[in-house]
């Protein structure tokens, strides 16, 4: 089964995504894209393929079995819920909603419409990723019970809508959501959540997170102001591991088990990356699934309640938020 993919937005992670969906052409073909500026819409086509659509209704009525999302922010839980609600199932990028009752109102329509939904967290998906949870069942370090990640990039276009409050812009919801991720992937559910941080022009310029989760503690950083380095570490009782930087394009890792073994996993992706989600996600399609044991939604609403937590610390409110009775 070949799924046909329609694409929604055409940015710089629709590029990515739609290289990757070249790389694994026995199960998925992009069909289908469309974008407001149809201009940049036709040159996405010339590149990668597909046909353009003048409305996302007309993409939603086309021959298509799945939607990517690739749009801003806050407009992901709209063209998910029309999608899901049109017969197509949904792999939506990060992050799924802009709030854990934004997401509800998602995860309801995929309830209701039996449709599958999965949010595009593509860090659990990369080779490196599943090598280190393998290597792991055989090798441990028990449980890991300590997980610290961060970055921060002060190098931001002025127009980004990174920057823009309107958009839901931020560091949080842009970088700290993969974060929130690692954290949630490996320590289980939030219960509670300390964050402090500093807004400038209406959005989260720089935060630093605690987490207590069910299996441990997290601690988390995110920045649009400084240069903050991309590596991950993971603790346990019998050792720790270290992702290199950028982790959440997770290339190599190194173990230090306690008794002084040092273990180095390198497995560099091919291409984009992308098509390791895409891939996971025709599976589940063709195999008649709704949710993702690897990316399920309980991971989806951890991430975003912790990221709702740290901003209700921050004193953070999108201007869409404060504008309802």
């Amino acid at each position: 089964m070949t799924i046909r993919f329609g694409i929604i937005g055409t940015g710089h992670i629709a590029n990515r995504f739609a290289q990757g969906l070249a790389l694994i052409s026995e199960q998925a073909q992009l069909a289908a894209v469309w974008n407001r500026n149809q201009v940049k819409a036709a040159a996405f086509v010339d590149q990668h393929g597909g046909v353009v659509h003048q409305s996302v209704d007309d993409l939603l009525a086309s021959d298509i079995d799945a939607i990517y999302i690739a749009t801003p922010h806050t407009s992901h839980a709209e063209y998910s819920i029309a999608a899901m609600k049109a017969g197509k199932a949904v792999l939506c990028e990060k992050p799924a909603a802009t709030s854990l009752a934004e997401l509800e109102r998602v995860l309801d329509v995929a309830t209701q419409t039996g449709q599958l939904f999965m949010e595009a967290m593509k860090p659990g998906f990369y080779p490196l990723y599943q090598a280190l949870r393998e290597h792991l069942l055989n090798d441990p370090i028990g449980p890991i019970a300590f997980v610290r990640c961060g970055f921060a990039n002060p190098n931001v276009a002025a127009d980004h809508a990174v920057l823009k409050p309107e958009m839901a812009g931020g560091g949080l919801l842009d970088i700290g959501i993969y974060g929130a991720f690692l954290a949630v992937d490996w320590l289980g559910d939030v219960q509670q959540t300390q964050a402090l941080g500093r807004l400038n022009g209406g959005v989260d310029t720089f935060a630093s997170i605690n987490s207590q989760h069910s299996g441990g503690i997290s601690q988390l950083y995110c920045g649009l102001d400084l240069a903050g380095s991309g590596e991950a570490m993971l603790a346990g009782p019998d050792g720790h591991i270290v992702l290199d930087e950028k982790w959440w394009n997770p290339t190599a890792a190194t173990i230090f088990y306690k008794d002084g073994r040092k273990v180095r996993l390198e497995m560099p992706p091919v291409g984009s990356g992308l098509q390791y989600e895409a891939a996971h996600f025709c599976h589940l399609l063709a195999t008649g699934q709704s949710e993702s044991p690897l990316m399920p939604y309980a991971h989806s609403r951890a991430m975003i309640a912790m990221m709702d937590a740290a901003r209700a610390e921050l004193g953070l409110v999108y201007p869409f938020e404060a504008e309802k009775p």
